[in-house]
């Protein structure tokens, strides 16, 4: 395809080769995979294709190193990625163009991903002074106990396609905060934003060896070789629930530390007491952040009979009112879906739900000429036993399901494999504080569209996944606990 000028720039000034030692390299095959544009589906560009000598050349640089970084001064590894967070923030609109291109979603929404991705890096830049332990008596007075952590080792980290920056940073902050190593291996439908993210991690002064990237078409390749050999000794992993578990499995021969953020399948509650105005915003920004490619996206909404047919009518008006194109075209709130396979997959569960009887209110179908666009889509009256009930949907679908009490809400709502964010809208407080309890997931959002916070601990329960990232307890994840015991004091 041909690119505007500065879109062709920005494209151009990334480095495509993998990053392995603190050099940038060719992969030992020489091969390459292809980045797409997935609003013309045109090919943006190629980069380096890493294959599993590639891998094992990461693997030595970390573990080389690895000894001297866990030993460098907390301030300064703190002081690495606060000048990472500095230059993210000054390169904010090359970075979102990049995002756009590569991935889909609107500038705006792309500006939004590399302030949020910065933000985690200032967030860790400030924790990494706060590694904590302890010294007490034995209960009996006879010995001392001495507590201290301690950087678990080289991690290997595998990022999503849909927040490609954000969540990179998520996970090399802690780890770099720490005083762990990292092995970084991003999706292969939007690696360009990883490698810009590295580039300017180098520049900001992470030493040789300290951060590896490895793009790769070939997952199995670079990640099932590196956790079967022993040396590492985390994975950090973000994206679907049957992935995590083929992870976990190949963790469980080294008893490696693992966080994994995996699928969801958000219940929105709206109660008849809501303030209807703030339930539409809300889902609004629950279900649309992303285009709807997110885990956190309202993949059920649940209306109480009094509220439901305004809060829909309300919804469609909305939803139906959104301009979808191109991410880099002004006015465009709604971008194109990764894929022809993710266009498919929204359009089998929207036919599935209308054949059970659910009702389009608007949407329902893909947009027009290249790229794959899908309308913003509110179905009404969608029957719980529909596929959508039961599926993360990652598209801009929103469906509607009635409900009559307050218990047929929270048994529906706990009613699936995945616990990872909930939402409410109620004005009861008491309503509030019970349904919020009884939800069966690591995060709600009260009368809020939006949980996500650098400041605050994301993760789920049940198949959503283990661990937290984010928070005072992000760091965590990366840090071992030793024990002395000291007799004779």
């Amino acid at each position: 395809m041909v690119l505007a000028g500065h879109e062709e720039r920005v494209v151009d000034g990334v480095a495509k080769r993998l990053l392995i030692g603190g050099e940038w390299r060719d992969p030992a095959s020489g091969a390459t995979l292809k980045v797409e544009d997935p609003s013309t589906g045109s090919v943006l560009c190629e980069v380096a294709d890493a294959g599993t000598e590639d891998a094992f050349a990461a693997l030595d640089a970390a573990g080389r190193v690895q000894p001297t970084w866990a030993k460098h001064p907390p301030r300064e590894r703190g002081e690495i990625l606060r000048r990472g967070y500095e230059l993210l923030m000054q390169r904010q609109e090359d970075l979102a163009l990049l995002m756009t291109l590569e991935m889909g979603k609107p500038l705006a929404e792309s500006r939004g991903e590399v302030a949020y991705a910065a933000d985690f890096l200032r967030w860790f830049a400030e924790e990494a002074v706060r590694i904590e332990g302890s010294y007490s008596m034995a209960p009996n007075g006879q010995a001392r106990f001495l507590v201290m952590r301690q950087p678990v080792g080289p991690c290997m980290l595998i990022t999503p396609w849909n927040f490609p920056m954000a969540m990179g940073a998520r996970k090399i902050g802690p780890a770099i905060a720490a005083g762990c190593t990292a092995i970084l291996k991003p999706a292969p439908q939007t690696p360009l934003s990883a490698l810009a993210l590295a580039e300017i991690l180098q520049e900001a002064g992470v030493p040789e060896g300290v951060l590896s990237v490895l793009p790769t078409s070939s997952a199995g390749a670079v990640t099932e070789p590196l956790l079967r050999d022993g040396r590492i000794r985390k994975v950090s992993f973000t994206g679907s629930t049957g992935v995590g578990r083929m992870l976990l499995e190949q963790s469980a021969e080294h008893v490696l530390r693992t966080s994994m953020e995996l699928g969801g399948n958000a219940p929105f509650l709206v109660f008849d007491d809501a303030d209807v105005d703030a339930a539409v915003e809300g889902a609004m920004q629950a279900k649309m952040r992303n285009i709807g490619e997110a885990c956190t996206a309202a993949n059920r909404l649940y209306a109480q009979s009094g509220i439901a047919p305004e809060f829909a009518r309300r919804l469609s008006e909305r939803m139906g009112a959104l301009t979808v194109g191109r991410g880099t075209q002004e006015g465009v709130q709604v971008g194109p879906l990764i894929d022809a396979k993710a266009r498919e997959k929204v359009q089998h569960l929207v036919d599935d739900a209308v054949n059970r009887g659910a009702k389009v209110m608007v949407g329902g179908e893909p947009g027009d000429g290249a790229g794959y666009f899908y309308r913003p889509t509110v179905l009404s009256d969608v029957p719980q036993e529909s596929e959508l009930s039961g599926t993360e949907i990652f598209g801009p679908v929103a469906p509607i399901i009635p409900f009559q009490s307050e218990e047929e809400a929270l048994a529906d709502a706990n009613d699936t494999e995945y616990g990872l964010v909930s939402y409410v809208y109620t004005s009861d407080l008491n309503r509030a504080l019970r349904v919020s309890e009884a939800l069966e997931t690591g995060m709600v959002g009260l009368n809020q569209g939006i949980v996500s916070n650098p400041a605050a601990p994301f993760g789920g329960i049940k198949h959503s996944g283990l661990g937290r990232e984010g928070g005072r307890v992000g760091i965590e994840e990366f840090l071992e606990t030793k024990y002395i015991g000291i007799g004779g004091v």
